[in-house]
């Protein structure tokens, strides 16, 4: 038995042709499709990327004790477990936030591992002089210099990272698609932002646009012209299109060595992200609108062999390790509350009836895949809130010493396995407090334009928020924060 995982990072539901895209240039994932189990009610449940990859490993929700941050002592790895129970594991991957601070313990739980340096600000080559950069990119930015930086030396499509973490990936298949029990994960940072690629992908969206260069949207609200917009959503459809050049040459190994008769196929994302819908462009500083959390979901599981059909069972990302750990007949830990989807994907069995997903710090919503609800901050600073952790790091450098000097020790919770924890007070800047609870019918506004008031709806929905916040252990000033009395 083996496990491919293709996972990108950012990838937009609504881009895909599976999911109804008459427009973008994407055969291999209609393709896939049409060779795999498609899931129409995905949902997202810790954003952005770290909490997303924090779950997967897991099998449980990230935002309700920690922001972004690397795995705990005590966290179950789906990997490590694989890895401790005799299946080879293996990762590839461009995501350069692996090797931050912030994310420095996950790819050490596998049994080998690659790396493809120079996505987005990756501090990778070493420019000391001057360096040509349009005119309206930040020069004082150091991120946006180091982009520019890394793009020197990705003057062909051979040199882009994207091509290297998947050409790295075949080149595993190759090697071992005869043997036995093993996990791949090939993971790339596309499509997300900077929209980087080549003429011969953006030569598929042909439009008039005469500004400056522009194809990284700053997460903010959407003060563009509608041929602007236009223009950022043709170049996040290039990128998709190049995403789909390389997951077809993954669906062509499952095809030239038939990998269908005995290999589990995920593809997946870890979040979509606004680009103008809502009047925002980004993911994680304005609610969480289903353009950021239903996302696009893929399996083809090798013992029933369904093809080219569509599930509409709630399902999360915290549900991957389960599936893949029972795929493998390995013990799924007490501590995971992802579900198994194996039942699912053979016959639609529904595995939950509502689904948790958040920002830390922010909005806590909820849904049964007919009505969202976000119940917001009651201040500006999404106050009282505080980091569980025994890895006090940030995305990209640990914790202070300011944020750590006012310290305490929470006691352990129900999944820490007895740990105490450090208690490190926190505050968050996105004042999400400003957009108010909202209650949207998907099934009358799936475009999610028009808030509703349904006091016996939102009755419901908030009373399965408490209880999934209580099956979760979520700390007591978690229900402070959005008002909620219990």
């Amino acid at each position: 038995m083996k496990v491919i995982m293709v996972m990108f990072d950012s990838l937009n539901k609504h881009m895909l042709p599976p999911y109804g895209n008459d427009w973008v240039v994407a055969p291999n994932f209609k393709r896939l499709a049409e060779n795999s189990v498609v899931f129409d009610n995905c949902f997202a449940g810790s954003l952005p990327c770290m909490p997303a990859r924090r779950e997967i490993h897991t099998g449980r929700y990230n935002f309700l004790h920690r922001s972004w941050g690397p795995l705990e002592p005590f966290d179950n790895s789906m990997p490590e477990i694989l890895k401790n129970n005799g299946i080879y594991t293996h990762l590839i991957s461009d995501h350069y936030h692996y090797w931050e601070d912030g994310g420095a313990t996950y790819h050490t739980k596998y049994s080998s591992w690659e790396i493809s340096r120079g996505q987005e600000g990756d501090p990778w080559k070493g420019v000391v002089g001057n360096i040509d950069i349009p005119h309206n990119i930040n020069k004082n930015s150091p991120r946006a210099r180091q982009d520019w930086v890394n793009r020197i030396y990705m003057q062909n499509e051979n040199l882009h990272p994207q091509n290297k973490t998947f050409n790295l990936g075949l080149e595993f298949i190759e090697k071992n698609h005869s043997e036995d029990n093993w996990f791949l994960q090939i993971e790339t940072f596309d499509p997300h932002e900077p929209y980087f690629t080549y003429k011969k992908f953006e030569d598929l969206y042909p439009h008039n646009y005469n500004g400056p260069l522009w194809d990284w949207p700053e997460y903010k609200e959407a003060d563009k012209s509608d041929a602007e917009i236009r223009h950022i959503r043709y170049k996040n459809a290039a990128l998709i299109s190049m995403c789909d050049e390389n997951l077809g040459k993954v669906l062509d190994l499952m095809d030239k060595y038939n990998l269908w008769r005995d290999t589990m196929l995920i593809v997946n994302t870890d979040h979509g992200f606004l680009l103008g819908e809502h009047n925002w462009f980004g993911k994680s500083v304005m609610p969480l609108y289903n353009e950021i959390v239903n996302i696009p979901f893929f399996i083809y599981h090798p013992e029933f062999k369904v093809k080219g059909e569509r599930r509409g069972t709630l399902v999360q990302t915290i549900d991957i390790a389960p599936t893949i750990l029972d795929f493998f007949n390995v013990k799924i830990p007490d501590e995971m509350l992802g579900k198994s989807l194996k039942e699912t994907i053979k016959n639609d069995k529904k595995v939950r009836e509502y689904a948790l997903f958040g920002v830390h710090g922010g909005h806590i919503n909820i849904t049964d895949g007919k009505f969202v609800y976000m119940r917001a901050p009651v201040n500006d600073d999404g106050s009282p809130l505080f980091e569980y952790t025994l890895m006090p790091a940030h995305m990209q450098h640990s914790f202070s010493v300011e944020e750590l000097q006012n310290i305490e020790l929470s006691e352990p919770f129900n999944f820490t396995k007895g740990c105490k924890l450090m208690k490190i007070p926190a505050f968050d800047w996105r004042n999400l407090k400003r957009f108010g609870n909202l209650l949207f019918d998907l099934e009358k506004d799936p475009a999610q334009m028009m808030p509703v008031t349904d006091k016996n709806v939102e009755k419901l929905m908030l009373e399965n928020m408490i209880k999934l916040m209580k099956e979760n252990d979520a700390p007591e000033e978690q229900y402070v924060r959005v008002g909620i009395e219990i």
